[in-house]
């Protein structure tokens, strides 16, 4: 146990600074910019920030890595539109992103939200990993006021939004899954053989009951946890080789039980 929390330590620290870079190529047809720099996880997430004048800069694009050349050293960043700080009573700059404009990758990574299927577990891996976490029960809260007991991923991109938080860890099946909360792509798999007694849906918090919605997606009661976050998983990682072997694995075993 000693040692996979010992993991658990270094892959958070490993991911916590806040990395930035210039832009070296912008592809305007594609939406793409390419930075360089040695390593770099796919699916990590940041933003375009563009300098107006000495001491004024402005966010123009939010971006995800989606390819890596180890080779040539070149990461390729998807753009998309920055809404974050939306304000229809204020003007929007016209700024293009160009060469030399600052990508900046792993924001809000220092700040994380867990989800696990009991308290126990949520206190053993939360004791271990050193990054400021925040607390499932506001998590839970924000899923009451949209009406979805079941989380859907838009209940994580608000949640994100709201708490300036980065990173995601999911607990399934003795495995401890590191996300970027906003691109929902898997950036480590731990292993982390806890015990796990109970299960508390949709996971653990300390809110009683999560208000529903009348109809629509994520309204719903959730009726099993494994199923769901699976499922949440595989939609946005279908690339993922390690991930697609585990459920590979996990299929398996069910096929040979029947």
């Amino acid at each position: 146990m000693k040692h996979i929390l010992l993991i658990l330590i270094f892959c958070a620290s490993m991911m916590a600074s806040l990395i930035k870079l210039p832009i070296t190529s912008v592809d305007e047809q594609n939406s793409t910019v390419t930075v360089n720099i040695s390593n770099i996880d796919v699916g990590m997430s940041g933003f375009v920030v563009h300098k107006i004048a000495d001491g004024h800069t402005s966010i123009l694009k939010n971006v995800v890595v989606i390819a890596f050349d180890e080779s040539s050293e070149v990461a390729t960043l998807k753009m998309t539109p920055y809404n974050d700080l939306r304000n229809n009573s204020l003007p929007v700059g016209k700024w293009k992103v160009q060469v030399g404009d600052e990508v900046q990758l792993a924001f809000g990574y220092t700040r994380a939200l867990m989800i696990a299927p009991s308290e126990e577990i949520y206190h053993r891996v939360s004791k271990a990993v050193n990054v400021q976490w925040i607390h499932p029960d506001l998590f839970a809260t924000i899923l009451s006021f949209r009406g979805h007991p079941t989380p859907l991923k838009d209940d994580f991109d608000a949640f994100a939004k709201s708490a300036s938080v980065g990173l995601l860890y999911i607990y399934l099946d003795q495995k401890l899954y590191t996300l970027d909360i906003r691109s929902f792509k898997i950036l480590n798999i731990t292993d982390a053989e806890l015990t796990q007694d109970s299960v508390k849906l949709p996971f653990y918090s300390r809110v009683e009951e999560i208000d529903a919605n009348w109809f629509g997606e994520g309204s719903s009661e959730m009726k099993s946890y494994e199923p769901h976050y699976y499922e949440l998983l595989k939609e946005y990682n279908k690339d993922n080789k390690e991930f697609l072997e585990i459920l590979k694995n996990k299929q398996d075993k069910t096929d040979d039980k029947h």
